[in-house]
């Protein structure tokens, strides 16, 4: 007999007595594991000899193999397709290329982040092998020598192919003939990924242009470079006329200078087409050209994207709720900048929400036009502007000692032009006459310009100091040109200080008129204030250097 405690099965079913049943989850999830690491494992085999196959047997750059080998994983798997994976994926994937040349172009182009279905802008290859179209090698090679990241490349690929037909040297002249333009080639690499039909025909007249106005107004190629995207589209032509247009409409260059800074989508969304929309919009509902002109003078800020979005959707909910053109394009002429202020609410949430039909909702809003923001207004905490009845009480009292008659069209007009609270359009003015100018002569003065008063007290200040202390002139002087105080300071600054250069060689008449000296166009100044004298360029460029630094 055995010992008590002593198991009587055999040994054989000792070693195989059954344990706790096991969870099928976690066989699932460690056959999934083990899956996953063999699949991974097979794809770094396989990118290992696509490497080696590129480089040692194809020649192409280690740096280009290595780059197509790791980014092509859609080519692996159909690579990893034609080989047995049970077997040893390295020897197999090898001994496969070595009787199967692929066609090289699938890796290198999927690489770059062109999608199959835009294969066929390169066209059909006589070869399969890379190596044997040199055009676009060396094309691609340049690119990626300048300093293009190869990723970008592939947009380029698909909205330029034709650079990649380039002769020997022709892409590269290119390039250098941007930078020969004073851009920078981190500005050029941002350029062509961005534009890269820029890279085809002749330097572009327009982007040229465009430049050479956006300097004009003292923006630098820096704000363009920061603002483009290349998931942007982008013409510059159109870009261009959209300046003009502005100007045409009178935006000065402060206007303008001041506008493209605060919102660059201006120019840049659309490249300015929604400006164009805009117009379109306005002159339909029947507002005159001179009057939307006067609008985006006076309030710039409704030219933005947001601003112009919030504007037309507002319009349209006019009409929505059964407002005729007319009576919508008066309350878009008084109310613009509250229209333009904030998104609204459809229609028929509003009706909703209020328990009303359309019908009393228009009748609501034809009482009292800014109900509408309080009633339909997305978010009552969006920033939205509000008028302040008494604000608008205050301004009038100001209009009033200014000598506007109440209620009448010049003081309904006026009350748009000048913007800010009462309070503070008067403690404006005040400074004018503080600082010297005659009570009448600042009242003239502001009504002819009232923007003047939409300023700051520094502002106007550091305008004033320029007038008096640098040139000496009276600040009285400035009665006979009002629009001096609307001028952007730096611009001010190199006129000036241009003009009291000549004035110490006997080159330029003492006491020359502020529009003299102002209002004529870049090119026409440097005519007749930089080169009279021999010496001018050099002064005028040292000038500008100088103001740019110190601004």
């Amino acid at each position: 007999m055995l010992p008590l405690g002593r198991s009587t099965l055999p040994g054989a079913l000792l070693a195989h007595k059954p344990g706790p049943a096991k969870n099928p989850f976690l066989v699932s999830v460690k056959v999934r594991c083990f899956q996953s690491a063999s699949s991974a494992a097979a794809r770094t085999e396989a990118q290992a000899v696509l490497f080696e196959y590129l480089y040692s047997t194809r020649s192409l750059r280690f740096t280009d193999a290595e780059y197509i080998s790791k980014n092509s994983p859609r080519f692996l798997r159909k690579l990893l397709s034609e080989v047995d994976g049970g077997k040893d994926v390295e020897q197999s994937l090898t001994k496969f290329l070595m009787y199967n040349p692929i066609n090289e172009f699938e890796p290198f182009m999927e690489s770059l982040g062109v999608k199959p279905s835009d294969y066929s802008l390169i066209g059909p290859r006589k070869s399969v092998f890379l190596g044997d179209d040199k055009g676009l090698l060396d094309n691609f090679h340049v690119l990626v020598d300048y300093g293009v990241p190869r990723h970008q490349i592939g947009k380029m690929f698909r909205e330029s192919f034709e650079v990649f037909m380039y002769g020997n040297g022709v892409l590269a002249s290119k390039l250098q003939a941007y930078e020969d333009l004073g851009l920078s080639k981190s500005v050029v690499i941002k350029l062509v990924i961005c534009c890269p039909s820029l890279l085809i025909g002749d330097v572009d007249n327009h982007f040229v242009q465009l430049l050479e106005r956006l300097h004009g107004l003292g923006i630098g190629i820096d704000w363009i470079s920061r603002h483009l995207t290349p998931k942007g589209s982008y013409n510059w032509r159109r870009m261009l006329e959209t300046i003009n247009f502005l100007e045409q409409l009178g935006c000065n260059e402060e206007h303008l200078q001041n506008l493209f800074e605060a919102d660059p989508t201006v120019v840049f969304e659309g490249s300015g087409k929604k400006v164009y929309l805009l117009l379109g919009q306005l002159i339909k509902l029947g507002l005159e050209e001179e009057k939307i002109s006067s609008l985006f003078i006076e309030i710039p800020e409704i030219l933005s994207a947001k601003y112009a979005k919030n504007l037309m959707k507002a319009i349209l909910f006019l009409f929505d709720i059964g407002m005729d053109a007319e009576s919508c394009a008066d309350v878009v002429s008084t109310h613009v900048e509250l229209l333009s202020s904030c998104p609204l609410k459809q229609p028929k949430s509003v009706c909703k929400d209020l328990n009303i039909d359309k019908d009393r909702l228009l009748h609501i809003i034809r009482e009292d036009p800014v109900k509408l923001f309080s009633l339909a207004a997305k978010s009552k905490s969006s920033g939205i502007k509000r008028v302040d009845t008494s604000n608008q009480t205050e301004k009038q009292a100001f209009l009033l000692r200014l000598g506007y008659v109440e209620n009448s069209d010049e003081m309904m007009a006026a009350l748009k032009k000048f913007r800010g609270r009462g309070d503070q359009l008067q403690e404006r003015f005040d400074f004018l006459v503080q600082a010297g100018l005659d009570p009448n002569l600042a009242t003239s003065l502001v009504k002819r310009a009232p923007m003047v008063l939409n300023q700051t007290t520094e502002v106007l200040e550091k305008k004033i100091d320029c007038l008096t202390s640098y040139l000496g002139y009276h600040v009285n002087s400035m009665a006979a040109f009002p629009a001096y105080l609307c001028y952007d300071v730096e611009k001010i600054n190199k006129r000036f200080r241009m003009y009291v250069w000549l004035r110490s060689k006997g080159a330029a008449k003492a006491e020359l008129s502020l529009s003299t000296i102002l209002a004529c166009s870049d090119k026409r100044f440097v005519k007749y204030f930089v080169d009279v004298h021999p010496d001018g360029p050099a002064a005028w460029g040292s000038l500008c250097n100088d103001v740019s630094v110190s601004g």
